[in-house]
């Protein structure tokens, strides 16, 4: 009776606080003496983060972090139609036609079916973990179960930044294909600045406008959210369901002759570029933490939703190249071009309001997702804990979502596409792999349940693989080799996760579990470091030099605050085990 009165007399603090201790709470930057002790412990910390891995149970402790809890109120059919919407954007107008026309030919399907099964095998992997941890972490909890606080630490700063440039990215389109509907310029509704830069002189305050509704929008409430995706998606469903119809009826089977004008090379090559046509679904898997029964709704929401994205995307381009011969085929506009060759001039406004609707969804369950990635990290207390704090009315993190919204939105007003373009890519599917590691490590490796003898022939298998997967990737981009070294590489591969299927699993899903291991993981890491080598050196640069700039921001402060906040739980549950053990005599 007494806690129960002390609960209900302690005060309620408002949503709407702003102080240090909101944002540095943790015992090294109480004041500059400490903090400069902090730093000239930085070795140290800095190694027992490098040593240290989270847990499962770890993860869904940090829930406390937020005072509120996110609200329970999705289904298997809010996660199916929020994968639907995330992915299913402009990419499937703009990317099939160009790489139809440039790389591929008709042979594009089956450049869209090896993304699909590239994606769909990281889908596997994100469903084990987002049911097992279901929180609203994804990459970033799982990475840091299995693979330690840093790694986690990395591949989260350079996702998150992709976002906030993706976004940027997204409305700047939106902005563009809107434009397009009322004049052939396409910058139509920007403002020129003649004193800017090349490149940042055309204000666009309609891609500002887009990008916070989106946002206003993804705060109001996720089942508020999740209705108004999947009825914009359904629609935008129908008119895709049109094209493929209207392909069938009016293409011709000749038009797919020759099927691999640039050879196979020429699949290989478009599956990199079209696999942007898949990204998205990882943001869904923040969601595992509001739905109503993971074990069953996320399986059938994200196996199912990105099957039906594969068969969906490999019909669009069928029936494009059945249409209208490959070298005929434009490559700015390939959908509207070729109904107005067929005298259906009226239905390029249903293919410019399908892009601008896979654009408006894109944005709005990107703004949901990352919005919930970002508070799992402030949750860890990588970033100030202030973050983390859901609202209690609305139960959804509007801290967070301003961290992104607000950068995402000053971008997209002043950096035009060409500028945004080379943004995407490295950092994606490095997290597809880095998470297909993952799962191999939960499956192998148990501390201190693991015997040393498995754990180094594990590590030697996956040296294995992994190596076996990038020198596959090198030989194909190299011209100076043949089939033969690719063979050869390819049985060094298959050996390598031969000999990891003979070890003991050390860990078995509780409920729903990836088939196959480790050989369908094993082909995620291999399918997704080749489709890495097929981008440019820039992605590179990019991403090391942002992994440059986030690691300072880590060894002056993320180590520091994520060490506290370790050794206080550590203290704690040591607290909490000597009044148990007291109790108890």
């Amino acid at each position: 009776m007494d806690d129960q009165t002390q609960k209900r007399e302690q005060p309620t603090r408002s949503y709407w606080r702003c102080s240090r201790k909101d944002f540095f709470p943790e015992e090294s930057f109480q004041d500059m003496a400490s903090y400069r002790n902090a730093i000239s412990h930085t070795y140290l910390r800095l190694k027992d983060r490098l040593l240290t891995r989270s847990s499962d149970q770890n993860e869904i402790f940090l829930l406390r972090e937020s005072e509120n809890a996110l609200k329970k109120c999705l289904t298997w059919w809010d996660l199916a139609w929020m994968s639907f919407g995330s992915v299913v954007g402009s990419g499937i107008f703009v990317i099939t036609g160009l790489e139809a026309r440039q790389t591929a030919g008709p042979a594009i399907i089956l450049s869209y079916a090896v993304s699909g099964l590239s994606a769909l095998l990281s889908v596997l992997c994100y469903t084990e973990f987002a049911i097992e941890i279901p929180v609203a972490g994804g990459s970033f909890s799982y990475l840091r179960v299995e693979l330690g606080d840093f790694v986690a630490f990395i591949a989260a700063a350079n996702i998150l930044l992709e976002s906030i440039v993706g976004a940027a990215g997204l409305a700047r389109s939106w902005s563009s294909y809107f434009a397009s509907m009322i004049s052939s310029n396409t910058d139509f509704l920007r403002i020129r600045v003649s004193h800017f830069a090349a490149g940042f002189n055309l204000l666009d305050p309609i891609a500002v406008v887009v990008l916070l509704i989106a946002d206003g929008i993804a705060v109001s409430g996720t089942r508020r959210t999740s209705i108004l995706n999947w009825v914009s998606s359904a629609l935008s469903f129908m008119i895709i369901l049109f094209i493929i119809v209207i392909g069938f009826i009016r293409g011709k089977s000749s038009n797919l002759v020759p099927f691999f004008p640039y050879g196979g090379r020429g699949v290989f090559k478009a599956a990199a570029v079209v696999y942007w046509s898949y990204t998205g679904f990882d943001t869904v898997a923040t969601m595992a933490e509001e739905t109503k029964n993971p074990t069953r709704d996320i399986p059938l929401g994200f196996i199912g939703s990105m099957s039906m994205i594969t068969v969906v995307y490999c019909l669009m381009a069928l029936v494009l190249c059945m249409m209208q011969k490959y070298s005929e085929i434009d490559p700015n506009a390939a959908y509207s071009v070729v109904f107005e060759s067929l005298g259906m001039k009226w239905a390029k406004y249903l293919v410019s309001i399908c892009a601008l609707k896979g654009m408006t969804t894109s944005m709005l369950i990107g703004g949901l997702g990352q919005a919930r990635y970002m508070t799992q990290i402030a949750r860890s207390h990588m970033i100030p804990p202030w973050f983390a704090l859901v609202h209690p009315r609305t139960g959804t993190p509007i801290n967070a979502t301003l961290l992104l919204a607000l950068p995402g939105a000053l971008i997209a007003l002043f950096s035009s596409l060409d500028v945004l373009s080379n943004i995407f890519s490295f950092s994606t599917l490095l997290i597809f792999t880095l998470i297909a590691v993952a799962l191999l490590v939960r499956r192998y490796y148990v501390k201190d349940t693991t015997v040393k003898g498995d754990l180094i022939k594990f590590q030697a298998c996956l040296f294995v693989i992994i190596g076996s997967s990038i020198l596959i990737t090198v030989l194909w981009n190299s011209s100076m080799t043949g089939w033969i070294g690719l063979a050869v590489a390819a049985s060094i591969w298959f050996l390598g996760t031969l000999g990891m299927g003979l070890l003991p699993k050390q860990r078995v899903p509780s409920v729903w579990g990836v088939p196959l291991v480790p050989w369908l993981p094993s082909l995620s890491i291999g399918m997704n470091l080749f489709l890495i080598g097929s981008l440019g050196w820039e992605a590179f640069w990019r991403f090391f030099a942002c992994s440059a700039v986030m690691l300072i921001y880590y060894l002056l402060v993320g180590v520091h605050a994520t060490y506290d906040v370790a050794h206080q739980n550590q203290q704690d549950n040591k607290t909490e085990e000597g009044i148990i053990k007291r109790g108890t005599e």
